[in-house]
Order: C-alpha cells, then structure tokens, then sequence
C-alpha cells in the first residue's frame, strides 16, 4: 500500500485521517472512558463526598458532565469531519498558523508536566508493589513504557485501554467494595460531608474545570471516528461512566472514611491490590498525555520552524524528558504554572466552535480540500482578533469568581468571536502555505489500495 508522505506510519499528525483508517466508536469510546476512569476523576470525587453529601455531590456531577459532554461533543465533531488534530484544525477555526503553534507549544507543556507528575505518582505505586528498585528508576521503567505506547500511535494505544482500562475496574471495583462493605449504602447516602461545606457551584466548577483541557483537545481523538453520530455515542458512554462510575465512588468513599484522600487509604488498607490500581488508573491518561504533547510539538515545529518532523522520534524525544524530569523531582514545583496554563485552554475551545460552527469564515477552505483529502493549500498567518479575545477570556476566567470560571471563559470566548465576526472584525492577515496539496496522486492511490 501507497503511502502519503508517511502520513500513516506518522499517526496523521500532520494531515487528516482518511476514512480506511478510522476505528470503531466503542474503540475510542473505551479510551474516552479510560481517560475519565483514572486518579484525577477519584479525587474529584473524593473532593466532593468531603464537602458536600451524595445527592448534592451526584447533582455536581451530573451538570458537570452534562457541560463537558456539550463542549466535548462540538469539538469532537469538528475534529471528526475534518481529521485533524486540535492544533491543526485551529488553522481555519479561528487562529491562523502562527496562533495554532501557540496552541500547540500551549498544549505540549501542559500535558507533558502532568505526564511528569503522574509518572511519579505510578513509580512511587511499583516501588511500594515491587521494592527491589529506587523511586527514579521505577520513574524511568514506567515513563518509557509509556513511550514506547505512544511511539506505536492510536492503535496500541487503543489495544492498551482493552487491559488497562478492565483491569482498573476490577481491582478498583475489589478494593472499594473491601473499604465499603462493612458499611450501609443508604447510611452512607444521608450521610453528613466531613470537610468544609462546598456549594453547588463550586462542585460544578471542580468536575467541569476537571476535564476541561481534555475537551479542548477532543479532535486528537475524533479525527479516527467514523461519523458525528460515533463522537455522540463515545462521548456520551465514556464520560458519564467515567464521571458516574469513578466520581461517585470517590464521593462514597470519602463520605465513609471522613477524608478526601481516599487514594493514599486505598493503597495503603489494600497493598497490592491499591498499589496496581494506581498503576492502571495512570496508564491509560498518561499516554494520552503525551499523545497530545508529541502532536502539539509535531504542529509547533512545522509552523514555526517550516520543517516535518517524526512524531515517533518526537515520542520519544519528550516521553524521555518528561520521564527525567519527573523522576528527578523538577515537575513538582511547577504545578501552580499548570494550572494557571490550564485556564488558557477554555477559550480555545470558545474560539473554534464560534468559527467552525457559527462564523464560518474559513469553513468553505476545509470543506472544498476535505473532498480530496487533503489540508487547503493555503491558512491565514494571523488573526489578531481571536488572540485578543482569547486572552481576555482567560483573564475573565482566571478572576471572575463568579459562575463557574472555565464554562465563563469559553461563553466569552464564544460570544467575543461570533460578534466581532459579524463586525468584520475577524480578518486573517498574510497567507501560509501548508503543502496541503502536494502529491496528490498519493493520495488517490493510497484510496485505490484500501477499496
């Protein structure tokens, strides 16, 4: 089989994902939910059976899913009927070429500090399961197992969340049935949070500003589904059992222990059984973490520096540093810098709704190149107005303090563009090549190979 430029032995980071190579929805449906299933969506749940009792909390979490699936699921699509990556697609939905690079330097730190970070919290679980190795050495065991995951792209990624994600549900399912099973479901329903009393908002707030920057980068993941009506279907499925499933029982479990460290409880009354929880629930959101960082720098460099680089060599390059610099300890002083970065991320997703969506301005370039799979020959450099308006949807994000900041500044974000687009105020200044329509007698026969 003919490939185009590599495209296929590269994930497509670069180009869009032609139809032979989609997967089945329930494929990346399981992925979503693994994604959802892990520490970060326990500790959520855990933060809020420490402050509020269950119906409030299952409240909390239901609005907070139901946000994150309506983003999810916008974005989702988009990433879908063009096949493209997050940083990519943000070409012509509302940042130019150089905006998209931001986006994808933006997005690249960002997941690889918290590939880090959780790569140590993994490493610490296989030293107190195995012992026989130092803390960084389990560091770097782990981290590069990942890799190489990531460095084979989707597809074993996908057969990774068939053990991964199963596994996690089993022995989580046994060690939280050991920790509650001496206690009354109904009484743990009515009873009383042990911490400082949260409102509704500000439960609503911790579950959606939980996945938020998850959502932003949906169409790494949808540009391999088949159809809108697959985004709909994964979505749905994988996050509200990921958000029902894991959020609620990190509610129980911190209404019956009386504390929201539930996870530290778990290892430590379960031993080997808690210890190879925390190993799966890292697995499956830890490739993606670097899945997202490696086709952020992919983009990055090809906007930036004009040239294409191996997104395997880029695997392996940054699941080495990340791997590094978290077993050294680096990572741990810059989980403030993370979180303020994440508030950056609402908006984009604002931005490129408005525009793929509403605006449409760019919308008929992808349109006429999708046809014949390929990107259009040409993107808008800048757009000045997108980058203001995402800038003073973040600040709105990062200090209003009222709603729920993240949802705030993607509604900013959203209005801000979809007005200035009808001022004409949203204008592209200077044109890029992308190389979109190079070879594309490839691409027909790589079509004509797959019939």
């Amino acid at each position: 089989m003919v490939k185009a430029d590599g495209a296929e032995d590269d994930d497509y980071a670069l180009s869009r994902v032609p139809q032979h190579a989609r997967y089945h929805w329930f494929s990346i449906a399981i992925q979503r939910f693994g994604m959802l299933s892990g520490l970060a969506s326990f500790l959520i749940g855990a933060t809020l059976g420490f402050g509020m009792d269950f119906w409030d909390a299952f409240i909390a979490i239901t609005l907070g899913a139901v946000i994150l699936e309506v983003l999810t699921i916008f974005t989702g699509i988009a990433g879908q009927r063009e096949g493209l990556t997050t940083s990519v697609l943000a070409r012509w939905t509302g940042f130019g070429r150089s905006g998209s690079a931001f986006i994808g330097l933006a997005i690249s730190i960002s997941a690889i500090g918290w590939f880090g970070i959780q790569n140590a919290v993994s490493a610490q679980g296989l030293m107190d399961l195995m012992g026989f190795l130092p803390l960084w050495a389990w560091a770097l065991v782990f981290g590069m197992l990942v890799t190489l995951i990531v460095m084979y792209g989707f597809g074993s990624m996908a057969w990774t969340a068939y053990v991964a994600v199963p596994a996690f549900l089993l022995l989580a399912g046994w060690s939280i049935y050991a920790e509650l099973s001496t206690r009354s479901l109904g009484e743990l329903m009515s009873a009383a949070p042990a911490g400082p009393q949260l409102t509704l908002v500000q439960g609503t707030t911790i579950v959606a500003g939980g996945f938020i920057v998850g959502a932003v980068i949906t169409p790494d993941m949808s540009r391999f589904n088949r159809s809108p009506g697959d985004v709909v279907k994964q979505t749905v499925v994988g996050m509200s059992l990921g958000e029902y499933v894991v959020g609620l029982a990190g509610v129980l479990l911190a209404l019956a222990l009386k504390t929201n460290d539930v996870v530290a409880i778990v290892t430590s009354t379960s031993g080997f059984i808690g210890s190879i929880v925390i190993i799966a629930a890292t697995l499956k959101i830890n490739d993606w973490n670097l899945y997202a960082s490696s086709l952020g720098v992919v983009n990055f460099v090809d906007q930036v520096f004009g040239r294409r680089v191996n997104r395997k060599l880029v695997t392996l390059i940054v699941g080495l540093a990340g791997t590094v610099l978290g077993a050294v300890g680096i990572l741990d002083n810059i989980g403030t810098f993370l979180t303020l970065l994440s508030v950056a991320f609402p908006p984009i997703a604002g931005i490129m709704v408005a525009e793929y969506f509403v605006a449409g301005i760019w919308r008929s370039e992808l349109a006429a190149s999708r046809k014949s799979g390929v990107l259009p020959p040409t993107a808008p450099t800048w757009v000045p107005a997108s980058l203001i308006i995402w800038a003073i949807a973040s600040l709105c994000g990062h200090y209003a303090h009222w709603g729920i900041p993240s949802i705030n500044s993607v509604i900013i974000a959203f209005v801000l563009y979809v007005g200035a687009a009808k001022l004409g105020l949203v204008r592209g200044i200077g044109r890029s090549e992308t190389g979109g329509q190079a070879k594309p007698a490839e691409h027909r026969l790589l079509a004509e190979d797959n019939r």
